[in-house]
């Protein structure tokens, strides 16, 4: 059982933020974590990781941001600030990473998250929220945005003329589209069901739909996507993903399988295919999605809930009983208990 805490975290220093938290999304990684499921969780936890709201207090060193700015926070507080991947806009690579919740920070105390009714991060790691962006429906880009924005970018998905498949129509999958579709790119939803073919062409915007066992749809579109974004995170073969490439096409898992993949190599040698992973973003390209989804009026799908149902919605989340994200209304909902 969860109970949503008023408040936790340390003290404003010279270089943080503290941000009054109106909305956070519920993520997959928060059931995966409450679960134990990865074998890392550091119990109590407050999850969340989809963390938008308003400045309250600023430190000395601030510049960014004044007391009633818009702020958000996705799924890193903290990095060494000096390595190779910290020096490249790459926190989210960093071997010190600090993730927003269930991790250790600087001084050695664990982080808690936006299931909460505050939140004190240091600048660098604070977005702007652009005005016109919806608070709600914007919290999950946070890190559903990121995670799928980043390898369009960095794999040369983000632009007109090139043909994106999209591997599995949930929270990251949804995200992955409409992100597609502003870039200009053709869009493929790839799916196990035929159930959301009409969600994802009549009101996602997708040009295509197929079945992935159907072994007909499958051989039409062969050799015809320039990268595939893979947003699943249970068991599936990627095998027969890799035969819609075009010769060095790109596979990019986001999705967090808990098992290894099976996966002969000679699919990949015979064509110069490539198969990568990407997890969220850097500081830098997080503004930058933001901006980019503000510009495009790119938001989640969600449903709004309010604190007290915070438990149902992460057992409907175990049952993928949502379209896409479910976001709590802490601003409004959360009060004492």
């Amino acid at each position: 059982m969860l109970i949503l805490p008023l408040a936790c975290g340390r003290s404003n220093g010279d270089d943080d933020v503290t941000i009054k938290i109106l909305y956070c999304g519920i993520c997959h990684t928060d059931l995966h974590i409450i679960k134990n499921e990865w074998r890392n969780a550091v119990y109590p936890i407050v999850p969340g990781h989809e963390i938008v709201g308003l400045v309250t207090e600023t430190g000395r060193n601030v510049t960014k941001f004044k007391a009633g700015d818009r702020a958000a926070v996705g799924c890193l507080v903290g990095s060494c600030r000096c390595c190779d991947s910290c020096d490249r806009s790459l926190e989210n690579y960093c071997p010190k990473l600090v993730l927003t919740y269930n991790s250790l920070d600087a001084d050695g105390t664990v982080t808690y998250g936006g299931y909460s009714d505050w939140i004190v991060v240091n600048e660098h790691f604070v977005v702007k929220f652009p005005e016109n962006l919806a608070m709600d429906k914007g919290a999950p880009l946070l890190c559903a945005g990121i995670t799928v924005y980043s390898p369009m970018k960095n794999f040369g998905l983000d632009g007109p003329g090139k043909h994106l498949g999209v591997v599995g129509l949930g929270g990251l999958g949804h995200v992955a589209v409409k992100f597609g579709k502003a870039f200009g790119m053709k869009v493929t939803v790839i799916s196990s069901t035929l159930k959301k073919k009409e969600e994802a062409i009549e009101r996602l915007g997708a040009d295509a739909f197929i079945i992935s066992s159907d072994a007909g749809q499958m051989q039409a579109a062969m050799g015809t996507m320039d990268g595939i974004i893979d947003t699943v995170s249970g068991k599936h073969d990627v095998v027969p993903l890799i035969s819609l490439l075009k010769t060095q096409g790109t596979i990019i898992m986001v999705g967090a399988l808990e098992h290894p993949l099976e996966l002969p190599v000679f699919p990949l040698i015979t064509r110069g295919k490539i198969l990568a992973g990407s997890g969220i973003g850097g500081m830098k390209e997080t503004q930058e999605m933001i901006d980019f989804a503000a510009k495009h009026n790119i938001t989640a799908d969600i449903e709004l809930i309010g604190a007290d149902y915070v438990n149902e919605a992460i057992e409907r989340l175990e049952k993928a009983d949502v379209r896409y994200r479910f976001v709590i209304d802490v601003g409004n909902t959360l009060t004492a208990v």
